[in-house]
């Protein structure tokens, strides 16, 4: 069975959400014969970091978001992330553009390193305060999960994979997807956003069985 997941690095609920859909899989009887593809997407194509910034007091600039709503967003996501063991830190996230660590992904998944990096890349920008957008920072995760530093650098100061990504992008909008995280079950069925982990296992099952 194939599953495509759209996803972005900075988005709080895909990484939610590949959380559940990554503990349905394992407790699924069938685990072992299930690939994983992520695609690329972009939340804001215009987002860029911002020197001494964390991510929440640029979001309230960008969005025009009071400091009350903003609080009560992440303190609601933070919970949400600890019900499946993940750490969100709003107080050191940093805004970043995601296109460059999408190219990057692009390469690692034609090496089949894509999933690893994925994890990689969102646990750095959620719990460890790393700026995604910065090469040096990029290098030094991909090399975490295998992958060399020359490909890397090599990758990140040209051009290369950027079609992929604006491919994916572009065949999400085809699709009509809005808003990620958003889950395709064998070119059948549709989950939109981090849903309860049960109806990632009851898709599973009817994907599965009609097969």
């Amino acid at each position: 069975m194939r599953i495509q997941v759209w996803t972005d690095f900075v988005c709080p609920f895909c990484y939610i959400g590949n959380e559940k859909l990554k503990r349905a899989i394992q407790a699924f009887e069938h685990h072992d014969q299930i690939e994983v593809e992520f695609k690329s997407y972009q939340l804001d194509p215009h987002a860029r970091y911002e020197e001494g910034k964390t991510m929440a007091e640029s979001l309230s600039e960008t969005k025009g978001m009071p400091q009350e709503q903003l609080k009560q967003m992440t303190e609601h996501l933070t919970t949400a992330a600890e019900e499946v063991n993940l750490t969100f830190r709003f107080d050191i996230a940093k805004n970043a553009n995601t296109f460059d660590a999408h190219r990057l992904y692009q390469y690692a998944k034609s090496i089949d390193k894509g999933s690893s990096y994925m994890e990689r890349v969102k646990k750095a920008y959620f719990t460890e305060g790393e700026i995604i957008s910065d090469y040096n920072t990029l290098v030094k995760l991909a090399e975490e999960v295998g992958i060399s530093k020359e490909d890397s650098l090599s990758i990140l100061q040209s051009t290369a994979y950027s079609d992929n990504v604006k491919g994916d992008i572009e065949q999400a909008r085809q699709i009509g997807i809005q808003g990620v995280p958003f889950f395709i079950f064998n070119n059948r069925y549709a989950i939109s956003g981090a849903q309860p982990q049960e109806l990632f296992a009851k898709t599973l099952e009817t994907a599965w069985a009609e097969q």
